[in-house]
């Protein structure tokens, strides 16, 4: 009988959780949850969603290994018994963007991108810790550990939290996660693979220490242990019962998990050459590189990824969303907006949107708001605006993959992912754009089956070669699009 691992996707959205066959990546079976809307958002619901999803995908019993891939920069905070502070913020929410520019101004720009890869922004968590010790110092004085959210999904499943919830208490020595989770944070350095104590200080005003390193301490602030990417955080020793009716089995081993993005990474295969465009609720290009990556400007973060190479990545809050607002001004589903745009030429005759309609991770315009220009009485119409709502999402990303090729990055093969992705205006328009081949997987939840097949290489302690299958839509180049983009845009 084939060994089975698991992989999951806690994303903003929801809970995706994959069974598949260890060796060759077949699906066996799937399940899902969904998560509440919000950019705060009690962590309780992230376990009662993880239950729920496990329970859809029929359960683990027969599952030997499972890893978690989790929406980064969250920020879980957690006192010494265990239990959630507060809400944690997730990486959409901006209210820390002054706080990311007060701890720019400090040290500079360059140095962040020496010590952590990134400038920081609102995104981070430790721009979150600077907001929290300063908005809300009785919490901040709380803390006694800070997880993101796949390390405290992953610690709960292991057994551990609060002593009333969980068979093993809130043991925080236990917390462990991985590098390309911990390179979003703003405190971790992913050239020596090491947490800078001194970025964490200076983000929460408190000292801290790595989770299982050094003495006990109520004044040192626990941070996870980042294990290896092929190292597993522990084996279950006892069942634990999850919300929902499903149980983690005694023996089951668990994975360190990963960032969203460098789940992806690994989900598709991404080599050296390769760069993802994903199209959720917000958008992201992202590479694999075994070469350093520095950006001065902090456009792209040079993160870690899932195989101790490096990832670097550029962040939108604004991609599938544009489809989603001006869909529903127009009354139409996904795929009516594309009918549309397809009815209207390349560049919409001159009508253009910038849709920043909840500010702007990339470029950093926290409060910026959407713009739409070259409004004519020929363009002011259905097909038109459909048009420039797809154009707008994409001409964003485009910047983003112009600044990880400013960065030397190299791009071979130009992957186009997630639920937009499967529009074919959208595919369309992104051979237009780009002006390269773009190549789709077909459909999939590739952070999960990134998640899963890192499960399978910490249980084989090979990584396992699954075979994705794309088909290629060819370069159709319309440079005016990206210009009156630009123009737009400045």
């Amino acid at each position: 009988m084939a060994d089975l691992v698991a992989g999951v996707d806690s994303s903003t959205q929801s809970c995706k959780v994959t069974v598949r066959d260890a060796a060759t990546g077949a699906v066996v079976r799937e399940g899902r949850a969904s998560h509440p809307d919000g950019t705060s958002v009690d962590p309780r619901h992230w376990w009662d969603a993880l239950g729920s999803a496990i329970a859809d995908a029929g359960g683990f019993d027969d599952v030997a290994a499972v890893a978690i891939a989790g929406q980064q920069h969250g920020m879980v905070a957690l006192d010494a018994d265990g239990r959630v502070v507060r809400d944690a913020l997730l990486w959409n929410d901006v209210r820390s963007a002054d706080a990311a520019a007060q701890m720019v101004e400090e040290l500079g720009r360059e140095a962040w991108v020496a010590r952590t890869g990134l400038v920081p922004v609102a995104s981070f968590t430790g721009t979150k810790l600077r907001w929290l010790r300063d908005a809300e110092p009785d919490n901040a004085a709380r803390v006694a550990a800070v997880a993101l959210p796949h390390d405290w999904l992953s610690w709960r499943l292991r057994g551990y939290g609060p002593a009333d919830e969980s068979p093993l208490g809130p043991d925080l020595d236990a917390l462990a996660t991985d590098g390309s989770d911990a390179s979003g944070t703003g405190y971790w350095d992913p050239v020596r693979r090491e947490y800078d104590a001194e970025l964490f200080e200076q983000a929460l005003g408190r000292a801290s220490r790595v989770a299982g390193v050094g003495t006990p301490d109520a004044d040192l602030v626990v941070v996870p242990r980042v294990v290896a990417p092929d190292e597993a955080m522990g084996t279950l020793a006892s069942d634990v019962e999850l919300p929902g009716g499903a149980v983690a089995r005694a023996g089951l081993v668990v994975g360190p998990g990963l960032g969203d993005n460098a789940g992806a990474a690994l989900g598709l295969g991404l080599g050296p050459g390769d760069v993802a465009v994903s199209l959720g609720t917000s958008g992201t290009v992202f590479g694999v590189t075994d070469t350093e990556v520095t950006d001065q400007s902090g456009t792209v973060a040079g993160f870690a990824d899932g195989t101790g190479s490096r990832l670097p990545i550029v962040t939108t809050l604004n991609a599938a969303r544009v489809l989603e607002v001006i869909g529903g001004l127009l009354a139409v589903d996904h795929g009516e907006l594309g009918e549309l745009a397809l009815q209207a030429p390349a560049g919409s005759d001159g009508l253009v949107l910038v849709p920043y309609f909840v500010g702007e991770r990339t470029p950093n315009r926290p409060d910026a708001t959407a713009s739409l220009l070259g409004m004519t009485p020929q363009t002011t119409d259905r097909a038109h605006l459909a048009r420039a709502a797809v154009e707008g999402m994409l001409c964003a990303l485009a910047d983003g993959l112009a600044a990880v090729e400013d960065t030397g990055v190299t791009v071979d093969r130009l992957l186009l992912i997630g639920g937009a992705a499967r529009n074919e205006a959208v595919r369309a328009v992104a051979a237009q754009v780009f002006g390269r081949d773009v190549s789709i997987p077909e459909p999939g939840e590739y952070v999960a089956a990134g998640a899963a097949r890192q499960a399978a290489w910490v249980l084989g302690g090979t990584l396992p070669s699954w075979e994705v299958a794309a088909t290629v839509v060819p370069a159709d180049p319309h440079p005016e699009v990206l210009e009156q983009y630009r123009a737009a845009a400045r």
